[in-house]
């Protein structure tokens, strides 16, 4: 890593002691600490499944029907969206599956441009996702959660403010707790609020299926379906991709928790090819209830539109619909939370971030600093202004880093071609996504050239924030001495150190390089470097420190 010859970094006096408590009998009990302090393998297939599953489907699905059909233009080339956006995702998601048993790595997008085109392209990535990308779509999936919570006790009026805020920051900060407490208790949460979610749209699915058979589908037939109340253009219809983008972001979250994947060059591509394909018919089914039941008219009118449907189809039970999308939510800042946290852990530990964040608890193993770090960014950002009218920020960003990420994966073919790969799609999906994220790009810059260039400009402000945080070396001996004091107080606050390493997890790609190598490596014992936080600045040195 750059400047590991430096040997300047957290150099702590020793390492946090147990923490301690005393029986009955009056004697002291020292809590156990693991013999070795690692990030715990528990995502299991099931689970690797919910936590796609459960990212994508948060409150995109009850917030962007209206945003597609206002830029598309018709209920036909509304459908029509959706459908191609689960197929895009579909594509992007197979590249990924490729990159992410090539390069396991924990980090997603940014580990793998970080490993294909360097430093400052990589942390440009990471940037503008802890600066704007995840905070933003935790913020706004927490609004969502709290609106529809309160909608029952203000059914007149909208929520007032400060009691959507403090709700939000409140769900936030309880997750946060859960997600520093443990890992198992974090992905078990996830795994049943996915199954709500998904039982909760099952429901709509069911009763606009019931309206399709009562023959209530005359706006699903083509000649009324694609009547376009207004022309789009082509700009129109790239920001109705935009919009249906935002509903199927997350796809690639489990690329981020590689590392806490059992066997993850088998279950994160099974987890993928059954996640994705599910989520798009689920979506699809689910816009298809909302027409049958709803003019496009009432659609477009409606700030809730789950909600809108249930009073007008379920009576007495509509209160299921808010109670259900709240639960939705609910699992969304959850699965976010956890996966975010590990950009921040990813970043830390390529040098990029302050060292404190590659650090996790020396007894559940969790990175608290880094989930603290998305926990309050969120906050912030949700207390700053209207975060709704980030999503198309948020959107711009997501679709860059994606090009960028699957750019690096031919030019990674290209660079190195006799590298081992578990999977290795054909060149077609790679270009015909690459294709089609340019036009999309395209036209956003053509048709909303402000939004996609304060998309750009947030981006590019890292560059500066690159050069001297991580770049210059010869930072003078006051910082060092801060930061260094800052650690150490940190460390003994939340009692964590570097994790351990374990050399077939950490080798770089290059060593890879046929099957019979990497069945032997991870065939073979499990053998850990023992890293003593007194020894840590040897392993991850940071040059912000």
């Amino acid at each position: 890593m750059d400047g590991a010859e430096r040997k300047r970094g957290v150099r702590a006096r020793q390492e946090p002691q147990a923490p301690r408590s005393t029986m009955k009998d009056g004697k002291v009990k020292e809590d156990a600490v693991p013999d070795r302090v690692t990030l715990k393998k528990e995502i299991g297939l099931l689970s690797a499944c919910t936590i796609i599953i459960g990212n994508i489907i948060g409150s995109g699905i009850f917030i962007s029907p209206k945003g597609v059909l206002e830029h598309s233009g018709s209920v036909g080339l509304a459908l029509v969206v959706w459908v191609l956006g689960g197929g895009i995702a579909a594509l992007g998601s197979l590249c990924y599956a490729e990159l992410g048993v090539t390069i396991p790595k924990s980090g997603g997008d940014y580990s793998y441009v970080t490993e294909i085109f360097g430093g400052l392209v990589g942390f440009l990535l990471l940037w503008s996702a802890v600066l704007i990308m995840y905070p933003t779509t935790l913020a706004v999936i927490a609004l969502t959660f709290s609106n529809y919570v309160l909608q029952p006790a203000f059914p007149n009026c909208v929520p007032p403010y400060m009691a959507t805020r403090m709700l939000s920051a409140t769900c936030i900060i309880f997750l946060t707790w859960v997600n520093c407490s443990s890992v198992r208790l974090a992905t078990r949460i996830q795994d049943i609020f996915t199954v709500g979610k998904l039982l909760a749209l099952g429901l709509i699915i069911a009763v606009g299926l019931l309206q399709i058979y009562k023959g209530n589908y005359e706006g699903l037939t083509p000649q009324i379906a694609f009547e376009f109340y207004k022309t789009p253009s082509v700009g129109q219809i790239a920001l109705a991709f935009l919009q249906a983008s935002f509903a199927f972001s997350g796809w690639n979250f489990l690329n981020y928790v590689t590392e806490e994947v059992v066997d993850p060059r088998r279950n994160l591509p099974r987890a993928i090819y059954i996640s994705i394909p599910l989520v798009t018919f689920v979506y699809t089914l689910t816009n298809i209830a909302y027409f049958s039941s709803m003019s496009p008219e009432e659609l477009l009118s409606s700030n809730a539109v789950a909600v809108t449907f249930g009073e007008k189809l379920l009576g007495m039970f509509s209160t299921i619909m808010p109670i259900s999308v709240a639960l939705s939510t609910f699992g969304g800042i959850n699965g976010y939370l956890f996966t975010s946290s590990r950009l921040c852990f990813s970043g830390a530990r390529e040098g990029h971030l302050p060292s404190l964040l590659a650090m996790i608890h020396c007894k559940s193993c969790t990175p608290i600093p880094a989930l603290l770090v998305c926990c309050t960014a969120t906050i912030v950002i949700m207390c700053i202004g209207e975060t709704h009218n980030l999503i198309n920020y948020v959107s711009f960003i997501n679709y860059l880093s994606y090009g960028v990420t699957i750019a690096g994966l031919l030019y990674y073919r290209w660079k190195k071609p006799n590298l081992y790969r578990p999977i290795k799609v054909s060149l077609l999906v790679p270009v015909c996504y690459l294709l089609f994220w340019a036009l999309l790009l395209g036209f956003s810059l053509h048709s909303e050239p402000v939004v996609c260039g304060v998309g750009l400009v947030i981006m590019l402000t890292g560059v500066p924030v690159y050069f001297l945080g991580v770049h210059w070396k010869d930072k003078p001996k006051c910082i060092y001495d801060f930061i260094e004091w800052a650690t150490y107080l940190g460390q003994r606050v939340f009692f964590v150190v570097f994790p351990h390493i374990d050399p077939t997890e950490t080798a770089t790609p290059t060593e890879w390089t046929d099957k019979s190598s990497i069945t032997s490596k991870a065939s073979g014992p499990s053998r850990f470097i023992i890293v003593t936080v007194e020894e840590a600045e040897n392993c991850f040195w940071s040059p912000w420190l």
